[in-house]
């Protein structure tokens, strides 16, 4: 049987510039061990705004043109998220 060819939108005028841009490094893959994390350095167009690094216990950020980083929780991380996300109880 032959598979159906997907019907695809026509693009009209130019292609959406892409606004953000986040590069990746990754210590260790399953964060198993002690000091393993995924670093996150986010960009806005060619300005930074920071670097986010997560890991087992926590969560650090810190700001463009920052020399110390902050150190969230999960709980606090989590709840600054819904609130966010879903607006204040």
């Amino acid at each position: 049987m032959a598979a159906k060819k997907r019907k695809t939108a026509k693009r009209r005028g130019k292609a959406a510039e892409r606004k953000f841009e986040v590069k990746a490094e990754i210590a260790n893959f399953t964060l198993a061990k002690a000091k393993s994390a995924i670093k996150l350095a986010i960009y806005d167009r060619d300005e930074k705004l920071g670097q986010l690094e997560i890991g087992r216990g926590s969560l650090f950020w810190k700001g463009a043109n920052r020399e110390i980083e902050k150190r969230l929780n999960w709980d606090a991380v989590a709840q600054k998220l819904n609130e966010l996300a879903y607006g204040k109880k």
